[in-house]
């Protein structure tokens, strides 16, 4: 299969809620385009684009799955993302490769919380939208109030392009609006007739309106409009196109993807209306410059939006080219590494089908084996070229995850970081204060299926455990303390002897003084005492933590010329210290987490009782505007040990719809009774041997 010039190629990402039909319409355009035999993932056939066993398991997409489709001279790139809300990133990724982002709606249930959620994130990036509402066949399906609902969230430049005849049981195919003529399917073949009269006032209505909107396009057509004049057929449809490339219009189709009603009528729009890379005419580049598409631009630019560890086929970059034309053996520099790769093969991929192409044309999108590259990159033949990355969504979902077996830590790190290389919304990392190796992804599901894969692919069984709190210990008086070692064994002994004054050092950390007069205790010693002191910190004297912000002074002392050395001096140092913080009133220190939380307006109640109920205090409150009117920001001040899961606990209060941003300020006491209980589980550990 050949790859078609800039103008021949049309990148689509299906997007929307969890469970309303994306990967259906797109099994769909495969079947009515031949490319598949038969209606995959219906009926008991086996999907084309969830392959992966996870996605079969759980019911829902997880990965990016491209169907090209060849429709009336042009290729169609389908790129059905996985909209769940754990891996919502494939979808920020795959919309970053397109022109046009076509968001599925259920005719039952209307536009969720992920789709409006995508559909701000499309209007960032500057994609041109549409929208097809789905499963006007099933019986409580109102297409009329979807339709009315979505033109109060996302406004009144939705106009129809198609409308269903009928609904439910009663639905019979549906009419195209543009051409004022009724399609449906008879034994799989199209089949276009007259409108019927009891659907003609519903048709009419709708093409009044769809020239309304798109008559914006073209100043001096909407002027003649204006006049009274009548737009012609020509006239419109080149508006259609002018209209959707320019985003002042967003067509709305309808059908069901089961029935495959619809489906034909949609991939027509989207060869003769849907734009094509080059009618963005510039991509925006990191240095604040812009990379001009042009078709007569030889200088091969690849961007890659995806990266894939694939079972079968080893790791694979998936790249939309931005410029020139790629071929095999071409050799291309990483704007980030600076380093050349060579693009030994280049792919089309169909699910997990792969079929090798010559060459792919500025606008197209390939597969690559082998790549270093990682999501974000920029290849091209100067390596000065790259363009500007889109943003993730963050991965604030931490957990520890630990091997159930000893001696597979190096197996499940090397996983771990592998599987993060290929997905940036994954995180890992080791935790130098805990010792646990944490994961930060976008939700639990997200972490589940790492962990299945984890055993799949690389032997290796694991679980999750809750994160352990970095708490800190110190002190909030003065005090002194002697600190006396002394023992005799029949040969040399030991003996060392100092006394010791603590006292708070509030956010200087660690200071050590040595203040010993006359020669009590010999300089050679001093070092010996500091570290037992910094060890006896380390370990924690109260609940087990590291102390900080303590000043120490060594003031007196005695030694023994023949038995002193550095060990007693350290042993007597830990014992000087440990009963001068008894007498210095030790506290527990928690961090403190400063959290803004962003949430449609009628959450922000509950939001904000949460942060109360979690011993936070609300610290500021800001009304969104432009287009975050509508909600409110909320920033407050938490312990962390309180917003480990926030993540999930979020979800649940704004039903999906909230985002926060979490960083680390500082430290402050803890209660009284949450000090007692640590203190106690400590104790309870070192009596059992533990530490």
């Amino acid at each position: 299969m050949a790859a078609k010039g800039t103008e021949k190629v049309k990148n689509v990402v299906l997007v929307g809620q969890g469970g309303v039909g994306k990967t259906m319409l797109a099994e769909a355009m495969l079947h009515l385009t031949g490319r598949t035999t038969r209606l995959g993932g219906h009926a008991g056939t086996k999907p084309t684009l969830d392959y992966d066993g996870e996605e079969g398991e759980r019911g829902f997409s997880i990965s990016t799955a491209i169907a090209p489709v060849e429709w009336e001279g042009t290729r169609i790139n389908v790129l059905d993302a996985p909209c769940y809300p754990d891996f919502v990133g494939d979808a920020y990724a795959a919309m970053s490769a397109c022109e046009t982002a076509l968001f599925v709606v259920d005719a039952a249930s209307g536009p969720g919380t992920i789709t409006t959620r995508l559909w701000y994130a499309a209007e960032d990036l500057s994609l041109s939208r549409a929208l097809f509402i789905n499963r006007v066949d099933r019986a409580d399906a109102d297409y009329d109030l979807a339709f009315a609902t979505l033109q109060e969230r996302f406004g009144t430049k939705l106009g129809a392009v198609t409308i269903p005849m009928g609904s439910g049981d009663a639905f019979s195919g549906i009419i195209d609006v543009v051409h004022m003529k009724a399609r449906h399917l008879e034994g799989g073949k199209p089949v276009v007739t007259d409108i019927p009269d009891e659907f003609r006032a519903a048709a009419d209505d709708a093409r009044a309106q769809l020239t309304d909107l798109v008559a914006e396009a073209d100043d001096e057509i909407m002027m003649k409009y204006l006049e009274g004049e009548e737009i012609t057929q020509d006239e419109l449809e080149g508006l259609l196109a002018k209209a959707i490339a320019g985003r002042i219009f967003v067509p709305v189709f309808a059908g069901s993807c089961v029935r495959e009603e619809g489906v034909i009528s949609f991939m027509d729009a989207v060869v003769a209306w849907f734009p094509a890379m080059a009618d963005f005419g510039r991509i925006p580049l990191v240095n604040g410059e812009q990379l001009d598409i042009s078709p007569d631009d030889d200088r091969p630019v690849a961007f890659a939006f995806k990266s894939l560890n694939d079972p079968q086929n080893g790791r694979l970059s998936f790249l939309k080219v931005l410029a020139g034309t790629l071929t095999p053996g071409l050799e291309l520099t990483n704007a980030r590494t600076r380093k050349s790769e060579r693009l030994g093969h280049l792919y089309l991929m169909c699910g997990k089908e792969t079929t090798d192409v010559q060459s792919a044309a500025a606008g197209d999108i390939v597969v690559v084996p082998k790549l270093e590259a990682q999501t974000g990159d920029t290849l091209s033949v100067t390596g000065k070229v790259e363009a500007a990355a889109f943003r993730f969504p963050n991965s604030l979902y931490r957990i520890a995850i630990e091997p159930d077996a000893r001696g597979t830590e190096g197996k499940l790190y090397a996983f771990l970081e592998k599987s993060a290389d290929a997905d940036p919304t994954l995180k890992v990392e080791r935790d130098e204060d805990t010792g646990q190796t944490v994961v930060s992804a976008i939700g639990e599901a997200q972490v589940s299926v790492l962990l299945d894969r984890l055993e799949a692919r690389a032997g290796v069984t694991a679980h999750t455990v809750a994160l352990k709190i970095p708490y800190r210990e110190t002190i909030r008086r003065v005090a002194s303390a002697q600190g006396r070692h002394k023992k005799q064994t029949g040969g040399a002994g030991q003996y060392g002897d100092c006394w010791l004054r603590v006292e708070p050092n509030p956010g200087a950390g660690y200071e050590f003084v040595d203040e010993v007069v006359g020669g009590h205790i010999p300089r050679g010693f001093i070092p010996a005492i500091d570290k037992g002191v910094q060890e006896t910190m380390r370990d924690g004297v109260l609940a087990g933590f590291p102390m900080i912000d303590v000043k120490v002074a060594v003031y007196e002392g005695s030694y023994h010329p023949v038995d002193s050395n550095e060990m007693a001096f350290k042993t007597a140092a830990r014992i000087g210290f440990q009963k001068a913080i008894d007498q210095a009133e030790p506290v527990l220190l928690e961090p403190m987490a400063h959290l803004k939380i962003t949430v449609p307006d009628s959450y922000a109640g509950s939001v904000m009782g949460d942060v109360s109920a979690s011993r936070g205090r609300v610290e500021g409150m800001s009304a969104g505007s432009g287009v975050t009117a509508g909600q409110t920001t909320v920033e407050a001040t938490i312990p962390y040990a309180e917003v480990t899961d926030y993540a999930t606990r979020l979800r649940s209060l704004s039903r999906g719809t909230g985002e926060f941003e979490l960083e680390l300020s500082g430290y402050e006491q803890v209660p009284h009774d949450i000090q007692q209980r640590l203190a106690a589980d400590y104790a309870a550990r070192r009596a059992a041997g533990e530490k």
